[in-house]
């Protein structure tokens, strides 16, 4: 899932070593939730106009998890 989400911010950034993506370990509920973390300069561009890049995002994450079996959250730093 991590390298998942790290193609996808990387190919929507202008800078894409500055791309990383954190996992914390799933809690009490069962979710895992993944940091995605990219140069400040590229806010705009992996949150989107009204969100919708980084709500498509994480509808990708979601679908992923589901073959996995596991329930997700993503975050962007």
């Amino acid at each position: 899932m991590q390298e998942l989400l790290a193609i996808i911010a990387k190919g929507l950034v202008d800078d894409p070593g500055a791309v990383s993506v954190d996992r914390d370990e799933p809690n009490e509920e069962g979710v895992t939730v993944y940091h995605i973390h990219v140069a400040e300069d590229d806010m705009g561009r992996i949150i989107g106009k009204q969100g919708r890049i980084a709500k498509a995002i994480r509808t990708i994450a979601k679908s992923a998890s589901m073959r996995m079996d596991e329930k997700v959250m993503v975050e962007i730093d």
